[in-house]
């Protein structure tokens, strides 16, 4: 089943590849705002259903795309697809984006592959058995010491995230690591994880088909992942954090208070934290204590309205 994951991986990659010589003629439409889909998207997840149907043509598929469409529904084997982790990225021309296929058995991830075609690297990971990249056995990070850290993390896009509560966040975690990080595509950030390259990873917002093989990565490499509050039962839950053992823990008492999840005092806590944030942003606007002038702001000089 791994060997067959990996043949539509690839097969995808080679499509994405070909695509991304021209990007602009790229046919790109838009789901939602700042939510693209290109012909690109569509076609490798054609190619990647074609291939596992044909192997295993009994088995169900859930992809982003086209949803449950294909395969039978009612298998206890189902393929979880993301045929283009990264679109945004993709289309702009940043060589940040990957394949992500799992398969869920009766509720359990227990194949996965990362390919990321632009510098054909290949992730897998089958339960029991390790995660690998390239062949090379993986291990997550063994820093212990947060402040050595980098984590990585997505911003928020959408019509109607909380944008403020996410400052709260990434401001709660940057001050204690190393350095925070966005790449773009959620999928290869818990390849990263899983390989060490970061040592953590946390994000709201994503769908199963985002983190499904990453998750399975990661926890083959020696680490850990949930939701913001440590529970492992994270995948439909729209949470999700990731990392090496020592650094989950140290960030789930950072992020576990902006948890769905998390206890009615703690949330209430960070309401107002963010009704702060809110007011003082609002204020900052309305008077501002720098003068703006024709050549713009000087490099260095403080800037009352930045994010930070």
């Amino acid at each position: 089943m791994l060997n067959v994951a990996i043949k539509a991986a690839r097969a995808a990659g080679a499509i994405i590849n070909r695509a991304a010589l021209d990007v602009e003629a790229v046919r790109i439409s838009q789901k939602q705002v700042n939510d693209f889909v290109t012909e690109v998207d569509h076609a490798s997840e054609k190619i990647i259903i074609e291939t596992l149907l044909t192997a295993y043509p009994d088995h169900g598929i859930l992809a982003e795309e086209s949803g449950t469409e294909h395969g039978n529904a009612a298998s206890d084997h189902i393929w979880i697809i993301d045929p283009l982790d990264g679109t945004t990225n993709f289309i702009h021309g940043f060589p940040v984006y990957c394949v992500s296929i799992a398969l869920q058995v009766r509720g359990k991830i227990e194949q996965a592959v990362i390919y990321d075609p632009t510098r054909n690297d290949l992730f897998t990971a089958t339960k029991g058995r390790g995660a690998f990249m390239n062949d090379r056995r993986l291990r997550v990070s063994k820093r212990i010491r947060m402040e050595e850290c980098i984590i990585s993390t997505g911003f928020p896009f959408r019509k109607g995230d909380n944008f403020n509560q996410y400052l709260r966040m990434m401001g709660d975690v940057m001050q204690r690591t190393a350095g925070l990080r966005r790449p773009g595509a959620a999928a290869l950030d818990l390849a990263y994880v899983a390989a060490g390259f970061t040592d953590g990873f946390f994000e709201t917002g994503l769908s199963p088909w985002d983190v499904a093989a990453g998750s399975l990565l990661v926890t083959e490499a020696g680490g850990l992942i949930g939701n913001f509050t440590g529970e492992s039962d994270f995948l439909e839950q729209k949470e999700c954090l990731a990392g090496a053992p020592r650094i989950y823990g140290q960030l789930v008492s950072i992020l576990g208070r902006y948890s769905k999840f998390a206890s009615a005092g703690d949330k209430a806590a960070v309401r107002t934290a963010v009704d702060n944030l809110n007011r003082e942003r609002t204020s900052d606007t309305d008077h501002p204590n720098v003068e703006a002038s024709s050549e713009g702001t000087e490099v260095g000089e403080d800037r009352k309205d930045a994010p930070f």
